[in-house]
């Protein structure tokens, strides 16, 4: 499945440059996703606590963007620098839940937004990423097949979280958005657990 996922090759060789240098500075793959994941979660709270000044989810894009960039880094870090760690892999997981979760729950308190959509979207994204993490378990590798994988779902959300702070999108949009995000992770979810088996099996044929 076509995936945003798979232009991260063209973006980290972007930011090649900067990760040599925060190396050389002695900054560690597990600040950076440390870092993220406690923004992701500042943003959330701020977002949700002044929900009813809808320009406030501008910030949705804007830090979309610098997370995907902070989760970049910290992976070329990990990486290309010989910092991976047992820890490093748990703080990776749990941090990409965390901040998810904190910039998707705040679409439900627009108001007139359904919180049914919002929170199905919550949990998928949640479960889809739980079933991506378990591919080793069964002997194939960490999935990330799409279509609404990490990258999809911090873009479609940056795009609505634009039309709601511009005004130009309003809860109907918001509902409708959410319910198709939902319908395309559930497809996320089988398709990773689907390319995993398949994948185990190509490695071990008595699987």
């Amino acid at each position: 499945m076509i995936s945003i996922y798979q232009l991260k090759p063209r973006f980290q060789n972007l930011l090649r440059p900067l990760v040599q240098r925060l190396y050389d500075n002695g900054t560690t793959a597990n600040q950076i996703t440390v870092l993220a994941g406690v923004i992701s979660l500042l943003v959330g709270l701020l977002i949700a606590g002044f929900a009813q000044h809808l320009w406030l989810f501008a910030l949705i894009p804007l830090w979309m963007i610098l997370r995907m960039a902070l989760n970049a880094i910290d992976g070329m870090l990990a990486r290309e620098f010989g910092q991976q760690s047992r820890l490093g892999a748990y703080l990776n997981e749990l941090c990409d839940v965390i901040a998810d979760s904190a910039l998707i729950l705040p679409f439900a308190l627009i108001p007139g937004v359904s919180l049914a959509p919002v929170l199905l979207v919550t949990l998928l994204a949640v479960f889809s990423e739980y079933a991506g993490v378990l591919g080793p378990m069964v002997g194939a590798s960490r999935r990330y097949d799409g279509p609404m994988g990490k990258s999809d779902r911090a873009f479609v959300l940056g795009v609505l979280a634009t039309g709601v702070a511009l005004g130009w999108l309003g809860a109907v949009w918001v509902d409708t958005v959410m319910w198709l995000v939902a319908a395309l992770l559930a497809y996320t979810l089988v398709n990773r657990v689907r390319q995993g088996i398949k994948e185990a099996q190509t490695t071990s044929p008595s699987a």
